[in-house]
């Protein structure tokens, strides 16, 4: 006997694709209520080419789909300390390998500590200055031992950076709170908007993002993705368009929507590149136009590593956009560590997360004590 088996569908197929272009509407964003739906990204995001295979793309880049995956489950795993993300780096070793084994109080100990924090990218001014009080409060006898000096050096560091941490306030009574993203390629800074992203939605607010960065092959379609991992709309154009468009574009529709907060991408440019500097204040003047006061934040991406070039590169970005805080991104690993350091004693400028590791975790908003505590060695015995 013949018998026909009909095929029947797998279990775990994927469902068909929906249509990723729909109408956008201009209904309230009310991203606070918790037993809202989330409103899908599709129709909020224009169609865009998706990236051919041999696209060149910075270190913005995704995290591969298994850990996109990983950070989207419920349970996330426990974050990792601050010393253990920045044991790794050359101001950990280096201040490590000098204090070990309590040595002796003593000039050479002093010059040693000075070239350690030289090499650690803390500036030659702001290393000597240091020492130089450590060393008058050597001569006085103030220190018992080298765990006494490894103590006050702890307090002179943070009251190095104390002053600039401060947390990026988002001012939910003036909708949308418009924080402009800027900073060079290969900085983490589309990365750095998405983690931004889903820490403020977590928080219950509203939140919108614009992907200003046309001038980088793969970046609208970077931010798109971090958008649909996060469930935020996402206001992007094709490669090419107008960034400037792209943003007041942007602000209409959030602010027609009632969204608490719209992140705008900027393209990721050289600082000695004064064309595309330019474009930066052309943004600020389109702004200006719907709000007075827009962007009301400006967050300059700072990569760990670059060592004493973030200077140069904060200088610039504050002249030609009026940088009001800082991130600074890649400090696990092996950044250096001593440039939040000379940011700091340089333009005195906010310092609103650090950057630790890959995970969406690990944006952290910066805490001048634990920062310190991490690159620093535990107490001598």
């Amino acid at each position: 006997m013949l018998k026909f088996w009909k095929k029947k569908p797998a279990a775990d197929a994927p469902p068909a694709a929906a249509d990723s272009v729909a109408p956008s509407d201009d209904r309230p964003l009310d991203a606070a209520a918790p037993a809202a739906p989330v409103e899908p990204l599709a129709g909020h995001v224009e169609q865009v080419e998706p990236p051919s295979a041999d696209t060149d793309t910075d270190t913005d880049a995704m995290p591969s789909a298994a850990a996109a995956g990983a950070h989207d489950a419920t349970a996330e795993p426990a974050r990792r300390s601050w010393r253990d993300r920045l044991a790794g780096s050359a101001f950990a070793r280096s201040l490590g390998a000098l204090f070990v084994r309590n040595p002796k109080l003593d000039d050479a100990l002093l010059d040693d500590l000075e070239t350690a924090l030289i090499t650690a990218d803390v500036g030659v001014a702001a290393s000597t200055d240091l020492v130089e009080r450590l060393r008058r409060r050597v001569d006085k006898r103030e220190f018992a031992d080298a765990a006494a000096l490894l103590a006050a050096l702890r307090a002179e560091l943070i009251a190095l950076v104390a002053p600039v941490a401060q947390p990026l306030e988002v001012r939910t009574g003036h909708k949308p709170h418009v924080v402009l993203v800027v900073g060079v390629n290969g900085v983490g800074k589309t990365t750095t908007i998405g983690k931004l992203a889903r820490r403020y939605r977590g928080e219950g607010l509203g939140v919108i993002l614009a992907a200003g960065d046309t001038f980088r092959a793969a970046a609208v379609e970077q931010l798109t993705t971090w958008g649909e991992r996060n469930q935020v709309p996402v206001i992007a154009q094709g490669s090419g368009a107008d960034s400037a468009s792209v943003i007041f574009d942007a602000l209409q529709t959030a602010r027609a929507r009632g969204a608490d907060l719209l992140i705008a991408d900027t393209a990721g440019r050289l600082h000695t590149q004064s064309g595309l500097m330019d474009e930066l204040s052309k943004i600020r003047r389109v702004l200006a136009k719907l709000d007075a006061e827009a962007p009301h934040e400006v967050l300059l991406v700072i990569d760990g590593t670059t060592g004493q070039n973030a200077i140069n590169q904060t200088r610039q970005f504050r002249e030609a956009i009026g940088v009001t805080g800082l991130v600074v991104t890649k400090l696990d690993g092996t950044a250096k560590g001593g440039v939040v350091f000379a940011l700091a004693r340089e333009f005195g400028l906010p310092i609103r997360f650090v950057g630790l590791g890959e995970g969406i975790e690990d944006l952290r908003i910066f805490d001048a004590a634990a920062f310190v505590d991490g690159l620093l060695p535990p107490v001598l015995d």
